[in-house]
């Protein structure tokens, strides 16, 4: 950027870190929905759930199953 450009939008530059500042929340709050959503979470809740009783072994190997199953498909190109 040049001096004059530089000079000219130089009004614009607390839009722009507002701008900035929010596309990198943005992408900070999609990284932790995906972490929610994450086969090794559903599998580490999985095995609290089977460890308290809450599923039975055959529930979870059925849904452990699912999971990497899913793993898999989105792999895939």
């Amino acid at each position: 950027m040049g001096l004059i450009s530089g000079l000219l939008t130089l009004p614009l530059a607390p839009v722009r870190g507002v701008v900035w500042v929010a596309e990198t929340l943005e992408e900070e709050a999609q990284r932790q929905l995906d972490e929610l959503h994450s086969p090794e979470r559903r599998l580490a809740e999985l095995d609290v759930r089977r460890s308290t009783g809450e599923v039975t072994d055959e529930e979870a190997e059925a849904i452990e199953a699912e999971i990497v199953e899913a793993m898999l498909g989105r792999e895939t190109p």
